[in-house]
């Protein structure tokens, strides 16, 4: 036999050559990292709960801020006069104190009169409440209300006369004029 041979073989009366016992598939003991089924579960109706509370509480505040708003419309609605109405309380009291004299001469009446007309003039152009007398302009049926046209030496379709003003409010026509145009030649 080969030396090679020899050496596998067991010698004897050489004790027999121990074995390490076989390891049996060792059981890895796994922590789960994930959270279980439930656990998931319960954090996402927490999150659900959450989301839900917060749509709650900004459709509440849309809600809010509607109302408000409405209410801030209505307010300004209500009050918008407000202003103008208190330029014309001066004018009301100097007529009430005109009417109040028990004797009045003509021409203290028109003084009366005159002053008092500035005082309306006067909450006129506080408030924006401007005049329109168109005469000599062009018709504008915009600003104008034609009542008739007469023959006139001017170019057609010019205002010749205004028989009543027009009044306009921060440039938005209140009352149009009434006026009478040229007819054309």
């Amino acid at each position: 036999m080969s030396n090679t041979e020899n050496s596998q073989e067991p010698m004897l009366g050489s004790e027999p050559a121990i074995e390490a016992p076989a390891a049996e598939p060792t059981v890895e003991e796994h922590t789960d990292t994930l959270p279980s089924i439930e656990e998931q579960f319960r954090a996402l109706e927490l999150l659900a709960a959450e989301h839900h509370d917060a749509w709650l509480r900004a459709k509440a505040e849309g809600e809010n801020i509607r109302r408000r708003a409405q209410e801030d419309i209505s307010k300004a609605h209500k009050f918008a006069v407000e202003r103008f109405a208190g330029e014309l309380l001066a004018v009301k009291d100097s007529l009430e104190a005109a009417l109040a004299v028990p004797e009045q001469t003509v021409e203290s009446f028109k003084a009366g009169v005159e002053l008092t007309l500035k005082q309306l003039v006067a909450a006129f152009e506080k408030n924006a409440l401007n005049e329109v007398s168109p005469t000599g302009e062009k018709f504008d049926p915009h600003k104008h209300q034609a009542i008739g046209m007469v023959d006139s030496e001017q170019e057609p379709n010019t205002v010749v006369t205004v028989l009543q003003k027009g009044y306009t409010i921060a440039d938005r026509v209140l009352r149009p004029a009434l006026v009478m145009v040229a007819k054309g030649k």
